[in-house]
């Protein structure tokens, strides 16, 4: 059984910092292809933010994000991390991580939800002006 918690997510400021971590289940990690950083706004579709490679610890972002959102990776916790720095108002959203086991994804295709085999339940991030 696979099992993906996010947490870190709480109302700040614009301007603020946060970080998010994705916790995946000790097995299921070391077999994930890659995990991902999505979030949905409310009335909004699910957008993918941030892609991390697990065996290979390479990324891709999501234009709206590069340059203010990092992900990363702790192998000894089985953990993946968003940093998300200058928040803004419009950031404001649940934010979910996901994995795929079995499912190629590359530069054309990672940041379609459909891809994803498991995701997290979820953790909001509300950013005031």
């Amino acid at each position: 059984q696979v099992h993906l918690v996010e947490s870190g997510g709480d109302s700040v400021q614009a301007g603020a910092s946060l970080r998010l971590s994705c916790s995946v289940s000790t097995d299921s990690y070391k077999s994930s292809n890659a995990v991902t950083w999505f979030r949905q706004a409310p009335g909004e579709e699910r957008e993918g933010l941030a892609l991390l490679y697990t065996g290979a610890g390479s990324t891709f972002y999501a234009d709206s994000i590069q340059g203010r959102f990092t992900v990363s990776q702790d192998n000894a916790r089985n953990t993946v991390f968003l940093q998300m720095n200058s928040l803004k108002p419009e950031d404001t959203a649940v934010y979910y991580c996901a994995a795929t086991f079995w499912t190629r994804v590359g530069r054309d295709n990672w940041y379609q939800h459909e891809h994803y085999n498991y995701w997290g339940r979820g953790t909001q991030v509300t950013v005031s002006s």
